[in-house]
């Protein structure tokens, strides 16, 4: 598959980009800064340098065209502002999913957060953090043309990972190491029956490929 990934230098995504490269699918990575290239490229992945918070719908599809999946981990990213949060997070994913739409690419898959709501109240960044991811995720899965899964893992942290996980429609809250949150990813592609499923995602003691055939068609 051709797979492209929106925040081709976050942490989760260089990890996704060396699974999929190994396993022989063709990777492109969307980044703000050229500078950050040569990690994508090590990765095993082609950077494409694009601002999707200036981008216009019709530069992002020109980058997924011909595109099997297309994957949104961009983030703003700790310490951004309560604006980023809305133009990265929430605005950015919907331009994303416009993009995909208009490219004809049906396979979605969205990194999001345990707890996004677009309801979820609190007037602290992370509260906006969690609003305006809840508001992406219910733009994307309102929308027919995509074969959408939405993922929400718990507390991210840098461990090695177990591939031991527990992946529910809802899991309650939780750790999960960024490896294992990325070979879910990389798992998730490859079963396009796990479309049209919002599946939270924390460290368990079921091994991955089995946790996601488990959900598929669910």
């Amino acid at each position: 598959m051709r797979i492209v990934i929106a925040g081709g230098h976050g942490q989760i995504a260089l990890r996704l980009e060396r699974l999929l490269a190994a396993g022989g699918h063709e990777v492109a990575g969307i980044i703000r800064r050229p500078e950050q290239g040569d990690d994508l490229r090590a990765a095993g992945a082609e950077p494409v340098v694009l601002d999707l918070e200036t981008a216009s719908v019709e530069m992002v599809a020109a980058v997924l065209q011909g595109a099997d999946a297309a994957v949104f981990a961009a983030g703003a990213g700790p310490g951004s502002s309560v604006e980023r949060k809305d133009t990265v997070d929430r605005a950015a994913a919907v331009l994303f999913a416009d993009a995909a739409e208009r490219a004809g690419v049906r396979r979605y898959v969205v990194v999001s957060s345990m707890g996004a709501d677009a309801t979820h109240a609190g007037d602290e960044v992370f509260d906006t953090y969690l609003r305006a991811k809840g508001a992406a995720d219910d733009s994307v899965r309102a929308r027919t043309a995509l074969d959408w899964t939405i993922l929400r893992p718990g507390s991210l942290t840098n461990d090695a990972g177990t591939g031991q996980i527990r992946l529910e429609a809802h899991t309650g809250r939780g750790m999960v190491p960024r490896d294992d949150v990325a070979a879910v990813l990389a798992e998730l592609l490859d079963t396009p029956a796990t479309a049209g499923l919002t599946l939270e995602l924390i460290s368990g003691s079921t091994p991955l490929s089995v946790a996601v055939k488990d959900v598929a068609g669910n």
